[in-house]
This record gives C-alpha cells, structure tokens and sequence, in this order.
C-alpha cells in the first residue's frame, strides 16, 4: 500500500469518528496523474444524492502527455461502496450532523483507493486544547528520555 496524498487539514480541523475504504471511479489519464502525485485533497468533502456516494473537488491536475480529452480537474467523481454502507453514511450524516471527508488516497495494488472519514468539525477551543495536549506529552517523552527540553 503505497500512500499517494494525505489531508493534514482534516485531522486538525475536525475529530475523526469512524473511517471507511472506498474506490473511486477515475478515467485513464486521470490514473497517470494520481501515479505522478498530482493530487490534492484540502478542501474535498463527500456527500450522498439517489443512493450513490460522490466526491466533490477533489482536485487532480491533467496528466501532461495525454493528446486526447482532458477531464476537469475539479469534477464530480463516484465512490464505490457497498449499498450497506452508503445507507449507514447517509443516515449518519443526516440524523448526528456530521461530514464526510477524504482523509487520504492510495495505491491498494493496482487500484486507487480513497479513506473517507465520518467527522465533526472542531471548534477554536477545542484545536487549542489538542494543540496543548500534545506538546505537554511531548516534554513529558523528552524529560523520561533523558533530554531535557525547554
């Protein structure tokens, strides 16, 4: 498994619930340039229309040596799931408020696969507190180590 992108973003902005394995349906040039890495997922999300589950701006630059149709860059693409799991995301995202965002995509041998994660937002405090957390576990690793830090 060879990780091609990772949304830093998301695991600082929202607390992450649960996480799924998805496909995603892509076109040929599109593939060239996920293998080349020119992917981007910052600002994506995921949301659910007639069943089906689709991601929206998902950015993927045009593979430069490709002479025939170049697909949009920032369009809709399908997630392939089982139907059990596109209804168990739906209702969660209706009933508890909550968002579907791409967390990172990868290579899972041949086929590209994308990490979804069921989140809620964070609010400023709660980034702080995180934030505070994990730099007074930091020290407290650096002080048992025998290094003194600051």
């Amino acid at each position: 498994m060879s990780i091609i992108a990772k949304n830093r973003k998301a695991f600082h902005d929202y607390e992450i619930l649960e996480k799924f394995e998805a496909g995603i349906a892509l076109c040929g040039a599109e593939v060239k340039a996920v293998r080349a890495g020119k992917v981007n997922l910052s600002d994506s999300y995921a949301h659910c229309s007639d069943g089906e589950l689709f991601i929206n701006h998902l950015h993927i630059s045009s593979y430069t040596h490709v002479s025939f149709r170049v697909p949009d860059p920032y369009r809709k693409r399908k997630l392939l799931l089982n139907k059990k799991e596109i209804l168990h995301l739906d209702s969660e995202v209706e009933r508890r408020q909550l968002t579907l965002i791409p967390l990172s995509l990868y290579f899972k041998k041949q086929w590209v696969k994308l990490e979804l994660g069921l989140c809620r937002g964070r609010k400023k405090w709660d980034k702080r507190r995180k934030i505070a957390e994990n730099e007074s576990k930091r020290k407290i690793r650096q002080l048992m180590s025998g290094r003194r830090g600051i």
